[in-house]
C-alpha cells in the first residue's frame, strides 16, 4: 500500500519572527573554505592539499529547547504532574524521561482556523469538532490543533495569532486518555498579549498559561510549532514526533511526521 509522508515540522531559520523578540534562535554558517584552514594547520598541510582547498560544511547554533518544532516535557510546565490521579502528585517528567509509545500513535486533526486570534478553545469547541468530523478519541491518539497561527509562520504576527486551548478543554482530552497533543500556534496557550489584556481587564491571573497547567492535574505532552496541519485529512493518519534526549530537559526537538496510506 503506497504511503504519503507529510512533514509536520518547522525548519531552524534566522531572522525570521518564529518567537517573541531576543528567543528566536540564531543560526551562523560555516561553509567548505571557511573550515579547510583550521583542518590544514591541524594536519600540517597548506589548504591547496584539501580537495579544491575544502573541508566540512558546518552551522554553529544558539537555540533554546523550544525553538522549532519541539515537544514539551511536563517539567516545563510545573514541578509536580498528576496530581488528579495521586494523593500529592509526583516530580514531573523530563523530556529524557518520556515514555516513547507516547510518540507514535494515529492522530486526529482538529481544525480551529475559523476561531479569532486570541480565542481560548473550550470543551464544547472538542466535543463539536469531533461530532462534525465523527470520530470517537481513543487512548493514547495524538491530537493536534489546525490555527490560524499556521499560516503566519516567520510573519510579525506569528507570536500573535491563532487561538489557544483552555485548561478545561485541555483536561478534557486528557481524561480520555489523550497524553500527546500538538499546535501549529507558537504556544498550546492562547497568544500572550490577549491573556495580558485579559488580566489587565481583570480577569484572574489563573488564566496565565492555563493550557500548560493542565499538565500539573494530568502529564502529558504537547508539541508547538508545527506545520502543514491544512494538509492532513481530520483522522486516518499516524504521527511520529519523539523527542530529542536532552539531558534533564523541559523540551527537545522533534521532526514531526504525519504518514497516511493511501
Amino acid at each position: 500500500m503506497p504511503r504519503r509522508y507529510i512533514d509536520l515540522s518547522v525548519a531552524l531559520k534566522s531572522g525570521i519572527r518564529s518567537d517573541p523578540p531576543g528567543s528566536e534562535p540564531k543560526i551562523t554558517y560555516l561553509d567548505h573554505h571557511q573550515t579547510a584552514q583550521r583542518m590544514a594547520d591541524y594536519m600540517g598541510v597548506p589548504t591547496s592539499a584539501l580537495p579544491e582547498g575544502e573541508y566540512a560544511a558546518v552551522e554553529r547554533v544558539e537555540i533554546s529547547t523550544h525553538n522549532g518544532t519541539h515537544v514539551d516535557a511536563p517539567y516545563h510546565y510545573f514541578s509536580r504532574q498528576d496530581e488528579a490521579l495521586i494523593a500529592g502528585g509526583r516530580p514531573s517528567l523530563r523530556i529524557d524521561e518520556m515514555p516513547l509509545d507516547w510518540f507514535h500513535n494515529p492522530g486526529v486533526k482538529l481544525d480551529f482556523r475559523h476561531f479569532e486570534d486570541g480565542y481560548v478553545v473550550q470543551p464544547a469547541d472538542v466535543e463539536a469538532e469531533l461530532r462534525r468530523i465523527g470520530h470517537v478519541l481513543k487512548p493514547l491518539e495524538i491530537v493536534v490543533v489546525n490555527t490560524r497561527a499556521g499560516s503566519r509562520y516567520g510573519e510579525d504576527d506569528y507570536v500573535d495569532s491563532g487561538c489557544g486551548m483552555s485548561k478545561a478543554a485541555t483536561l478534557w482530552l486528557l481524561e480520555r486518555g489523550i497524553r500527546v497533543v500538538g499546535t501549529d500556534g507558537w504556544s498550546w496557550d492562547a497568544p500572550f498579549s490577549f491573556t495580558k489584556k485579559r488580566i489587565e481587564e481583570g480577569g484572574s491571573p489563573d488564566l496565565i498559561w492555563e493550557g500548560h497547567r493542565a499538565g500539573r492535574e494530568i502529564g502529558y505532552s504537547h508539541i508547538e510549532k508545527l506545520h502543514n496541519l491544512e494538509l492532513l485529512p481530520p483522522d486516518g493518519f499516524e504521527v511520529i514526533c519523539f523527542p530529542v534526549k536532552v539531558y534533564r530537559g523541559s523540551a527537545g526537538w522533534t521532526r514531526a511526521v504525519a504518514i497516511i496510506d493511501d
